[in-house]
């Protein structure tokens, strides 16, 4: 064997080395990617922009393969899990949609009826009223004409069905339009009830819901329906006229 030949084996030989090698060596990272990634699994995410209470589907959102070890248990979902369901806030594209973003599905009895009103930390009992509690509804009226300032009690042990996100909404007030933050809670009430609070949602100063103790069945009978002025005592004093010597109250 010549010297050219020697140096062509001794270049196939390097050449079969490398291969080798570089083969090990992306085996081992193709296997340590794989070890660190695991399984994938199917989420599903907003194609697109998705307004609050939008039914969901094939037509707004997206399948993605996402390595498992990603994701929470809520975020795998099926198709059909999703399909027709709806979120109470709305959804930036690429948001990914998980169980607890959903509003349980309605289970109303034949006679109740579905009614979303908005509510505040306050008046919303400081976020502590959740899905399945009870709470009574109370409405302050001052400004309707016909009607005395009081504060009345609309209904009694009502079924929070769902809450949704905070929104920002307009609304006038004496200083003008001015920007609130709200929280939308849906009730389950029979069809007259659904009608107080309608009226009260569009006409008293405030509508706010009253959380129950879990022992919401005993006996309630000694509870007020309504408060107004005269109940505190006193005298009235009518406005514009000076009062003479000292209020007295019996």
């Amino acid at each position: 064997m010549n010297p050219r030949q020697r140096r062509g084996l001794i270049f196939m030989i390097l050449s079969v080395v490398v291969a080798i090698v570089v083969f090990v060596i992306l085996t081992g990272y193709v296997r340590s990617v794989s070890s660190q990634v695991g399984p994938t699994t199917t989420v599903y995410r907003a194609a697109g922009p998705i307004d609050a209470y939008t039914a969901l589907g094939s037509e707004n959102l997206e399948p993605v393969e996402v390595p498992e070890r990603w994701t929470s248990e809520t975020a795998r979902l099926d198709l059909p899990d999703v399909e027709g369901r709806r979120v109470g806030f709305p959804l930036d594209a690429g948001t990914v949609v998980t169980q607890d973003m959903l509003i349980p599905v309605s289970d109303l009895s034949p006679t109740e009826r579905e009614i979303a009103v908005n509510v505040d930390a306050v008046t919303g009992v400081a976020g502590r009223v959740r899905p399945g509690d009870r709470v009574d509804i109370y409405a302050v009226f001052s400004t309707v004409p016909g009607l005395p300032a009081q504060v009345r009690v609309l209904v009694r042990d009502v079924r929070v069905v769902s809450l949704g996100g905070v929104q920002t909404i307009n609304e006038t007030t004496a200083e003008g339009l001015e920007q609130a933050d709200v929280i939308p809670v849906t009730l389950a009430l029979e069809p007259e009830d659904s009608l107080s609070v309608t009226f009260a949602n569009a006409f008293a100063d405030e509508v706010r819901l009253v959380a129950l103790p879990t022992d919401v069945g005993l006996d309630r009978t000694g509870d007020l329906d309504q408060f107004d002025a005269g109940s505190l005592g006193g005298l009235p004093v009518l406005e514009g006229v000076e009062q003479e010597g000292p209020v007295t109250v019996p």
